[in-house]
C-alpha cells in the first residue's frame, strides 16, 4: 500500500512538472515581459517618489526664502519668489504660495488682495475647505471697506451649521452688529456660538465678554447739570 502511495505521488509530481514545462514553453515570453514590466514599474514608482521628495524639499526651501523676503519688507522680490512657486512648485506648495501672495498683496492693496482670494475661492481644483478659507479672508478684508454688505453676506454663508469656519464667521458677524448698535442681532450670533458644542474654549471665553456688552445694551450718557455760577466778589469802596 505504501508503495502504491509513493508511486501515485511520483506520478503526480511528474505530471505537475510536465504541466509547468508546457506552460513555460507556451507562455514564457509573456511571463518574462510581465516580470520586466513589474520590475520597471516598481523602479519607476520609486524614482517618482524620490523625485517628488526632492521637489518638495526644494519647494520648502524656496517658500521659506520667500517668506523671509516678505518679512524683511522686500515686497517686490517676495512677489517674484511666490510667483515662481505658483508656476513650478508641487501642488501643495503652489497652493501655499498663492495664499501667501494674496496675504502680502492685501497688505499693500486691500482690493487687489481680496480679488486674489476671490480667485482662490473660485478655483474648483481646490477642496471645499480651502475655498471657504479664501472666502473668509476676502470677506474679512472687505469688512473695512465703505460698503461691507457683500462681505457680511459672504460671512453669513460661511456661518452655516456645517461650515468649517462658522465660528470665526459668527464672531465677526456678532461684532459688526455690536459695533452698529444692533444688540438683538449680535446676541443671536453669539448665542449660536455658545450653543455649538464644537466651539473652541478660547472663543467661549471671549463670548462671555461679548455677552456682557450685549446684556448692558446701549449706553446712555446723561449730561451733568451745569454748575451754579459763582457769586461775584463783594465790591469794596
Amino acid at each position: 500500500m505504501a508503495e502504491n502511495n509513493e508511486f501515485i505521488r511520483e506520478v503526480n509530481e511528474d505530471y505537475r512538472r510536465d504541466q509547468v514545462a508546457q506552460i513555460w514553453k507556451r507562455y514564457s515570453g509573456l511571463i518574462v515581459a510581465v516580470a520586466i514590466l513589474v520590475v520597471a514599474g516598481v523602479g519607476g514608482y520609486r524614482y517618482w517618489q524620490h523625485d517628488q521628495r526632492v521637489r518638495a524639499e526644494a519647494a520648502s526651501e524656496k517658500f521659506e526664502a520667500a517668506n523671509r523676503l516678505a518679512k524683511d519688507g522686500k515686497g517686490a522680490e517676495a512677489d517674484k519668489a511666490f510667483e515662481a512657486l505658483e508656476a513650478e512648485a508641487p501642488g501643495g506648495y503652489r497652493m501655499l504660495a498663492r495664499f501667501r501672495s494674496a496675504t502680502e498683496t492685501a497688505k499693500r492693496d486691500a482690493t487687489a488682495g481680496a480679488a486674489e482670494y476671490d480667485a482662490l475661492a473660485a478655483d474648483t481644483k481646490l477642496n471645499d475647505g480651502l475655498r471657504d478659507l479664501a472666502r473668509l479672508r476676502a470677506a474679512l478684508i472687505r469688512l473695512d471697506q465703505p460698503n461691507p454688505d457683500p462681505a457680511l453676506a459672504s460671512l453669513q454663508g460661511l456661518a452655516a451649521p456645517a461650515g468649517a469656519f462658522r465660528h470665526t464667521a459668527r464672531e465677526m458677524l456678532g461684532l459688526v452688529a455690536l459695533k452698529r448698535g444692533e444688540y438683538d442681532a449680535a446676541g443671536r450670533w453669539f448665542d449660536q456660538i455658545i450653543s455649538d458644542p464644537q466651539t473652541p474654549a478660547n472663543l467661549r471665553q471671549r463670548i462671555e465678554v461679548y455677552a456682557a456688552l450685549v446684556a448692558g445694551g446701549p449706553v446712555t450718557v446723561t449730561a451733568a447739570p451745569a454748575p451754579e455760577p459763582a457769586a461775584p466778589p463783594p465790591v469794596t469802596r
